[in-house]
Formats: C-alpha cells, sequence, structure tokens
C-alpha cells in the first residue's frame, strides 16, 4: 500500500494554475508520491499530465464532475487515460443527501455509466460520507444496498475512515464488509474538541488506525489517501505533513 496526498485538503492552494503547479511540488517534498486530484481549478489533461511528471507523483484517482461522467463516460476515460489515472471518482451522491430514493436513482442512472467506463478500461469509484450508514427497514444499509447493485469490477468504494465512524460504524468492521471494492480509501482521522466533533491529521486523533491499516492491508487496498477537509487554521501542508510522518512510523510510504 502506498500513501496518497488527496487534493480537496489543499483546494484553497489550487485556485490558480500557477498555485497548482507549487503545491503539487510542496506535496512531493513532503514525501508523497501519489495523489487523488479533487476540488482545484480548471485544468487541460495535458498540462496535469507534465505538472504530475514535473513533481515526480502519479495521480492515482480523481475526484470529477458527476454530469460529465454521466453524459460523456468515453471522453472522460479519454482524458483521464492523459495523464495516466484509471480510477474515476465521484465524490458525493449527485444531489447531495443520501436517501433510500436518490440511492435508487443512482444506480439507475450510473450502472449503464459504470459499465461502459469498465468497457474502456477504467473504474467508478463512490466517495461516502455517513449518510450512506442509515439503515433500511430490512436492516441492510445502503452502502450495502450500493455494492450489491455493481458489479465488483464496476464500482469501488473510497471509503472514508472519518465518515463511516461519524456513521456510527466499526470502521474495521465496514472494511471487511467491503473487502475486494477498496483500492483507493481516504484516511481521516476524528479528535473531540469541547462538544465538537473534529476532523485531523491521521494519527492525531482518536481512531485506531494501526487496526484500520491492518484491515485495507487485509481488504487489498493500494492507496491510502490522506485527506483533511477542514484544517481548522491550521496550514494544511502541515497537516499532511503530520499525517504523512505518522503513516510512515506504522512502514508505510
Amino acid at each position: 500500500m502506498k500513501i496518497g496526498a488527496q487534493f480537496f485538503t489543499l483546494r484553497d492552494k489550487c485556485t490558480n494554475l500557477d498555485d497548482f503547479s507549487e503545491t503539487l511540488k510542496r506535496v512531493a517534498d513532503i514525501g508523497y508520491t501519489e495523489v487523488q486530484i479533487s476540488g482545484v481549478c480548471k485544468y487541460e489533461p495535458e498540462w496535469l499530465r507534465d505538472e504530475l511528471k514535473k513533481s515526480g507523483l502519479s495521480c492515482v484517482i480523481t475526484h470529477f464532475c458527476a454530469d460529465e461522467i454521466k453524459n460523456d463516460p468515453v471522453g472522460v476515460v479519454k482524458n483521464h487515460n492523459i495523464f495516466g489515472c484509471k480510477n474515476i471518482g465521484l465524490g458525493s451522491m449527485p444531489g447531495g443527501i443520501v436517501t433510500e430514493e436518490s440511492l435508487g436513482k443512482f444506480i439507475s442512472d450510473y450502472k449503464p455509466v459504470a459499465k461502459i467506463i469498465k468497457e474502456n478500461g477504467s473504474k467508478l469509484f463512490y466517495h461516502n460520507h455517513h449518510w450512506e450508514f442509515s439503515r433500511l427497514k430490512t436492516g441492510e444499509m445502503l452502502i450495502e444496498k450500493l455494492v450489491k447493485s455493481f458489479d465488483e469490477d464496476e464500482l469501488n468504494i473510497t471509503l472514508d475512515t472519518y465518515w463511516a465512524q461519524y456513521g456510527g460504524c466499526n470502521v474495521c468492521d465496514i472494511i471487511s464488509k467491503l473487502k475486494g471494492r477498496l483500492e483507493c480509501v481516504h484516511l481521516k482521522d476524528m479528535v473531540i474538541v469541547g462538544d465538537e466533533q473534529r476532523m485531523a491529521p491521521v494519527g492525531y486523533g482518536n481512531m485506531n488506525f494501526e487496526r484500520i491499516v491492518k484491515a485495507l492491508d487485509d481488504a487489498g487496498s493500494k492507496h491510502l489517501l490522506v485527506e483533511q477537509d477542514n484544517s481548522y487554521g491550521e496550514d494544511p501542508f502541515e497537516c499532511l505533513r503530520k499525517s504523512y510522518e505518522y503513516l510512515k512510523s506504522l512502514g508505510l510510504k
């Protein structure tokens, strides 16, 4: 497994191409070799290809526009191929909150899309928040219904450890349930400040990442992408550095 940086953490540092280029370099300087591109300014795939090469980074997954994925999956695959990325990610349920109804519409809309993406040599990924862990009257969680509706080689889950914990789950149990679908995951810690649940650099909160990393290894995960949506006034680069150094101490790189 390799450690990567999720660029949504650094979205405020990537509002134009010059800053985006500098941010790629700074992430590489921390020691990361892989990234997920998400929440950044508009870019041409050829530009990203060249900038990644310049910084010695590889993009292993994106979060991409849901409408573009749905309306032109072949074009999206071709553009991702330019910068060497086979994993095409959705950052959330299109339209927002996940309910049984919205999940049904998603399955109807994106099942044929996932099939086209697979046929063109790539894979669709879905990133969870906490809603996906709500339960149907049958007792089944929405995320379980989601994965049962797609073949394993058509849809993977970009499991977000913080949101799984926020949703009241045992993260290691969820990892076990989703084994085979977790090539790319988001590592994000949770800490309590006063009466507030906050995101934290990995290893600086209350989640047991030694067990989580072991569970991910057992589940066949390949890319562990550090993400922190909110740095609460701390430099996000410093947050990424803390996470990187902690994960290195567990034997990852």
